[in-house]
């Protein structure tokens, strides 16, 4: 139920972010940029203090090969963002069907951060170190403000195209629809398969890292704001880190 409603904040910040197409043809502004760079900060430190410090924990306590576990599972949440950024790619250069390939592309991209999210929630029933409520609720939210972006990049090209503003915004939103799915899904995997949860949040925290790197980090340098982008993407991780400390 908690990665249910976690998740159903990310894809509602989706449909905030396709909203923007009743407001404007191309947002932007230094607000945005700084609200990514916190993003990539938490999401950051979200990778290792409630990813993959409690990963490294629970392959020993299970008496698993600790490297062959995270590095599989770190590897492959990167390659699977990877592949959904190759094919959102290839569909984009094609130009029929717009509309229903720009969703597929960017629904098959927020699968693994839906996963992400259920499996940090999940993992709170066995009392791992380092995997707490608070830190479950921030990953969810640095996944929901990158989400604002992703919201306006479909709904906003096609508001640009000529489609009415209504139809946009309701493409754009749908492409968050699959979190939720995917968040109830990671968790439930998560609850039945203790022995796999080391892969598995090593595998959310490579799909949070790819996301910072690939999008968060160069859409908020896009106007050329480094230095806000730098004390903002500090503030996210200095906030994630002393909420998971003190926590």
């Amino acid at each position: 139920m908690q990665a249910l409603i976690a998740t159903l904040f990310t894809w509602a910040l989706t449909a905030l972010g396709a909203g923007a197409v009743f407001l404007f043809k191309k947002p932007a502004g230094a607000l945005l940029d700084a609200a990514l760079g916190a993003a990539a900060g938490v999401m950051t430190a979200a990778s290792f203090f409630s990813l993959l410090a409690p990963a490294s924990e629970l392959a020993r306590e299970l008496g698993m090969n600790e490297t062959a576990a995270l590095l599989t599972g770190f590897l492959g949440g990167g390659v699977l963002l990877y592949a959904g950024d190759r094919l959102y790619e290839r569909l984009n250069r094609r130009g029929s069907r717009r509309a229903a390939m720009l969703v597929a592309s960017v629904t098959l991209h927020n699968i693994p951060e839906g996963l992400s999210v259920g499996v940090a929630f999940g993992a709170l029933a066995f009392d791992i170190p380092g995997a707490s409520l608070g830190a479950a609720c921030l990953l969810a939210l640095g996944i929901g403000v990158q989400n604002l972006p992703e919201g306006m990049a479909v709904s906003v090209p096609l508001r640009a195209e000529g489609m009415s503003r209504g139809r946009a915004f309701a493409i754009g939103q749908l492409s968050g629809a699959v979190e939720p799915i995917a968040g109830v899904a990671g968790a439930a995997i998560a609850l039945a398969a203790r022995g796999a949860l080391p892969a598995l949040l090593s595998f959310a925290a490579g799909a949070m890292l790819y996301v910072v790197v690939a999008e968060l980090i160069p859409e908020s340098r896009s106007a050329g704001r480094g230095e806000l982008t730098a004390a903002a993407t500090l503030a996210g991780f200095a906030l994630m880190m002393a909420l998971d400390t003190a926590l």
